[in-house]
């Protein structure tokens, strides 16, 4: 019989030390989290910014500009700098519309989004980086869309008109 005598370092990484024969060895352990994403919804007369997906998943398909947040970037930061480099506008934050956690509303895996209302204070419209175009669409217009990004966009545009978020 095995007896083992474990010290944690740090994080996902351990050292076992084997008591029997007094031999260490490392144990690297696996730890699965979600990955962070953010989404920018500008709103300008009744209208959403949509960008197409140039990229899978949903190539194609209309979308919230957004993306990943980098390690150490805050998601204030990250979606200002998203938007710019998928649609060349400057913006700035409005303020939160929600977190959107579903482990099924990326099929790539689990990402929890961090969705701002945001206000465009330069900057052309031009798609760019991962978009293959980028256009306004009015609220009772707008196209199928990827992710659940509906849903957010529905939760934007309550908060713009009335203040109120969709229930949970």
């Amino acid at each position: 019989m095995m007896y083992y005598l474990i010290f944690f370092l740090k994080g996902p990484i351990a050292i076992w030390l084997n008591l029997y024969t007094n031999r260490p060895f490392l144990f690297f352990m696996i730890q699965r989290t979600p990955s962070l994403t953010v989404d920018g919804i500008l709103l300008e007369n009744h209208s959403v910014l949509l960008v197409r997906r140039k990229h899978g998943p949903f190539q194609g398909t209309w979308a919230l500009p957004g993306g990943f947040v980098e390690y150490g970037e805050k998601t204030e930061d990250a979606v200002v700098r998203e938007v710019f480099e998928e649609t060349g506008l400057k913006t700035i934050i409005r303020s939160l519309i929600g977190v959107y956690s579903d482990p099924h509303r990326d099929p790539r895996g689990h990402t929890v989004t961090v969705a701002y209302l945001i206000n465009r204070v330069g900057g052309d419209l031009n798609a760019g980086d991962d978009a293959s175009s980028v256009k306004f669409f009015k609220v009772n217009e707008l196209p199928e869309l990827a992710f659940d990004h509906a849903v957010i966009v529905k939760d934007a545009f309550q908060r713009a008109s009335n203040g109120v978020l969709s229930k949970m």
